[in-house]
């Protein structure tokens, strides 16, 4: 898998200033690069990341 540039430092940034994983750095780097919002259950781990369009929503119990 190749990542631009602008992913890496997008990457880089996130994961050393405010301790996002660097594969939840990726995976917001990518829906922000394409313009597209991200639906997760993991409000907290993408919170930091005010560029990123989030939809949250919670998985139902069994």
């Amino acid at each position: 898998m190749l990542f631009d540039t602008d992913v890496l430092i997008f990457v880089e940034e996130y994961s050393l200033s405010h301790s996002v994983r660097a594969g939840d750095a990726i995976i917001a780097a990518t829906a922000i690069e394409n313009n597209l919002s991200l639906i997760t259950a993991n409000y907290k781990h993408f919170k930091p990341i005010k560029e990123l369009s989030l939809c949250v929503f919670k998985p139902e119990e069994k």
